[in-house]
């Protein structure tokens, strides 16, 4: 594993001054800004996931907000070029390593472009249902699919303000469910994402208003299971990154 330590990640105290400035602005939008950090492009149109999510949301929550995110990354990684040589889900589970002046905007971007770099990718437009391994591991952790989408789903309702619901996978194979803040994500804790719902209203406000609930329960038809399939199997490998 890499690690980051004060001497590698900053440059003195007029970059860490900088950093601090950017991390007050954490949540705004940033403009595009060169860097180790890309956008992952949608493998779908925006129009793919319709009628559950419209296009517009999807091109303003990509374009937008996921691209604020890299903006600002690539922006720290300008003071601090260690962030883009070390990979995502190293950074996120030492945080502790990170200074004052940027842990709270490394927390926040880096965890946005991981928690919306996962999904994009379990997302698709033919929906489904969950199959092999994935069913198996599901109907044993949670007793059914429609437990599973229960339990989330009331997750995802009961999370206050903004955050994101996700369905974890350890090492073993065994399935959970945990729900965080902003763009906290469990890889901030040693844990592996199996698939995740974006629940700030960002991602959902324009079709659906104040309605989480209905949102929660739509998404599941564009849920990409063979995708999660992949996914299930990488981590039970120890391969699963974001």
């Amino acid at each position: 594993m890499i690690s980051l330590s004060r001497r590698n990640l900053f440059m003195g105290a007029a970059g860490l001054a900088a950093t601090t400035a950017l991390s007050r602005a954490a949540f705004a939008q940033a403009p595009a800004a060169e860097g180790p950090f890309k956008l992952p492009p949608l493998p779908y149109a925006t129009n793919g996931l319709e009628p559950h999510i419209d296009a517009k949301t999807m091109e303003i929550h990509h374009d937008k907000h996921h691209g604020a995110y890299v903006a600002n990354m690539n922006n720290f990684a300008k003071t601090a070029p260690q962030l883009g040589q070390t990979p995502v889900e190293t950074i996120l589970s030492n945080l502790v390593n990170v200074p004052d002046g940027m842990r709270v905007g490394v927390r926040n971007n880096l965890g946005g472009h991981a928690n919306h770099t996962m999904f994009w990718e379990i997302m698709g437009p033919n929906g489904g249902a969950p199959a092999g391994d994935v069913l198996e591991a599901i109907n044993r952790d949670f007793g059914s699919f429609d437990k599973l989408k229960e339990e989330f789903n009331g997750a995802g309702a009961r999370q206050f303000g903004s955050g994101w619901v996700f369905v974890t996978v350890n090492k073993d194979g065994k399935l959970g469910i945990e729900a965080l803040p902003n763009q906290d994500t469990p890889l901030m804790y040693g844990k592996r994402v199996l698939l995740g719902n974006d629940v700030w209203e960002h991602a959902y406000y324009l079709n659906y208003q104040n309605r989480r609930p209905d949102y929660l329960k739509a998404w599941w038809n564009v849920v990409n299971w063979p995708k999660i399939g992949e996914r299930y199997a990488a981590a039970k490998a120890g391969t699963l990154t974001l």
